[in-house]
C-alpha cells in the first residue's frame, strides 16, 4: 500500500474510539442461564479494572457504559464511588443505561404500563438516570424499553404509544444541555406479539416527539433476518436522527455474539455509510460507538479485546474506500467497477497497518497476545475464582 493510503488509514484510526460495557465483564448469560467464569467481574471496582486493562492494551476504549441498577444500585448516592474509580483507573463513565425490565412491577410494561403508578416509577428511575449522567459528565442516556405484549387484544397498542410519548417527553425535559437521550428499538423479545418500540421508524418518531436532544440508537443485533442495516443508517443520517450504535453480531436473532464473528461485511458496510457522511457530506463527528455483548462462552476479557481489535480493522477497511471515485462510478452506473472498488477495500488485509499504528502509539502490536502474556488473566482468576464459584454476581 502507498504512503498516502497509510496516512488515510492512520487518520481514520486516530478518530476511532469505542465504548465498552460494564456488563460485558460480568457473569451474564442467556435467558436459559449462565456459565460462571472464574475471572468474571462481580463488583464495579473489578469492572473498572478490567476496562482499564482493555484500554491499556488497545488505546481506544476510554469510557465504560454503566447499567444503573447493576452498577449504581443506590442511584445518585453511588456517584462518588464511580468518580473515585475514574480517578484511580483513568476510565471515564460512559453512557448511562436505565433498567426498565428487571423489577416485578414491569411485568406488563414500564413506561407503557396501563397502571399510572408503574409509569411514574419508571419515569422516576429515568430521571434518576439523567441526574446520574449529569453528575458523571456522561453525554448519553441510553434507553432500551422492553415493553410489549404477547397476545393480540391483550393490550391497547394505541394508548401505549401515548403513555410512552408522555414519559419520554418528561425524561427529555430533565436532560442537561450537554446530554442526549438515545432511544433503542427491537422487533421482539421479551415481547413476542408486539414490542412498543419495534423498529427505527418508531424510535425516530418518538425521538422527534420527545425533543431536539433525542436520537435513535441502532443495535446491530436488533433486526429481522436480512435487514439492510446500512440503509437504516443512511436514512437516520439523512434525517439527522442517528445517535449511536450498540455493536454485536447475530446469526438468528439477538444472539449477542462478538462483532464481525458472523457477518464482518455488514459492519464494514455500516462503517462505509458513516464515512460517506463524514467525507462527502460534511459530517463533523461520528455517532457514539458502543459495544453491547454478553459473553457466555468466550472468556470475557479475551472477547472484549478481540471485539475492539475487529472493530478497528473493519473501520480501517472502510476508510480505504475512495469515496469520491466510488461516487463517480455510482453516478455513471458502472456497476461492476463500483462494486469491485467497494469489495476491494473489504478484502484488503489492513492488519499490518493497524499493528503499525498501534506500535507508533506505544501500544502492543497484538493486544490479544499481549493480554495472554501479561499475567492479568491469571491474576484476576486467582483473586475472583472463589467468589465466582459461589455464583456471586453484581446482578440482581
Amino acid at each position: 500500500m502507498s504512503s498516502a493510503t497509510d496516512e488515510k488509514v492512520f487518520a481514520a484510526l486516530n478518530e476511532f474510539f469505542i465504548e465498552i460495557p460494564s456488563w460485558g465483564f460480568a457473569n451474564t448469560g442467556t435467558r436459559f442461564g449462565k456459565f460462571q467464569q472464574a475471572a468474571a467481574a462481580s463488583t464495579i471496582e473489578e469492572k473498572f479494572a478490567d476496562a482499564a486493562e482493555v484500554h491499556r492494551l488497545t488505546g481506544v476504549t476510554p469510557t465504560l457504559a454503566l447499567h444503573v441498577l447493576w452498577d449504581l444500585p443506590n442511584g445518585v448516592s453511588d456517584v462518588a464511588n464511580i468518580q473515585k474509580l475514574e480517578s484511580a483507573t483513568g476510565i471515564r463513565p460512559g453512557s448511562i443505561n436505565p433498567n426498565l425490565f428487571q423489577d416485578a412491577e414491569y411485568k406488563f410494561g414500564s413506561i407503557c404500563n396501563p397502571d399510572p403508578k408503574v409509569r411514574e416509577q419508571a419515569l422516576a428511575h429515568l430521571i434518576d438516570s439523567v441526574e446520574i449522567g449529569k453528575a458523571l459528565r456522561s453525554a448519553e442516556v441510553s434507553l432500551w424499553i422492553a415493553d410489549g405484549s404477547n397476545y393480540p387484544g391483550s393490550q391497547s397498542i394505541r394508548r401505549r404509544i401515548d403513555w410512552m410519548k408522555e414519559v419520554l417527553r418528561a425524561t427529555h425535559k430533565a436532560l442537561g444541555p450537554d446530554q442526549i437521550m438515545l432511544v433503542e428499538y427491537k422487533p421482539f423479545e421479551p415481547a413476542f406479539y408486539h414490542t412498543d418500540i419495534a423498529d427505527w421508524g418508531m424510535a425516530m418518531e418518538l425521538s422527534r416527539d420527545a425533543g431536539p436532544q433525542a436520537r435513535v440508537l441502532v443495535d446491530t443485533g436488533h433486526h429481522y433476518q436480512s435487514t439492510n442495516i446500512e440503509q437504516i443508517v443512511a436514512w437516520l443520517l439523512s434525517c439527522n436522527q442517528l445517535g449511536g450504535f450498540h455493536f454485536n453480531d447475530r446469526k438468528y436473532a439477538d444472539d449477542d455474539l462478538t462483532i464481525g464473528s458472523i457477518d464482518p461485511y455488514q459492519v464494514f458496510r455500516i462503517f462505509s455509510e458513516l464515512l460517506v457522511e463524514k467525507t462527502l457530506r460534511g459530517g463533523k463527528s461520528f455517532p457514539a460507538f458502543m459495544i453491547d455483548q454478553s459473553h457466555n462462552l468466550k472468556g470475557k476479557m479475551e472477547a472484549m479485546v478481540q471485539t475492539v481489535c475487529t472493530a478497528q480493522e473493519l473501520f480501517a477497511k472502510a476508510a480505504l474506500i475512495d469515496q469520491e471515485k466510488l461516487a463517480g462510478l455510482q453516478d455513471s452506473c458502472s456497476l461492476v467497477e463500483a462494486e469491485e472498488l467497494f469489495r476491494g477495500a473489504f478484502w484488503t488485509d489492513v492488519r499490518p497497518l493497524v499493528r503499525e499504528w498501534r506500535v507508533a502509539r506505544g501500544l502492543s502490536a497484538d493486544p490479544l497476545a499481549a493480554l495472554r502474556e501479561s499475567g492479568y488473566m491469571e491474576k484476576i482468576t486467582a483473586e475472583r475464582k472463589e467468589k465466582n464459584a459461589k455464583g456471586q454476581s453484581s446482578y440482581a
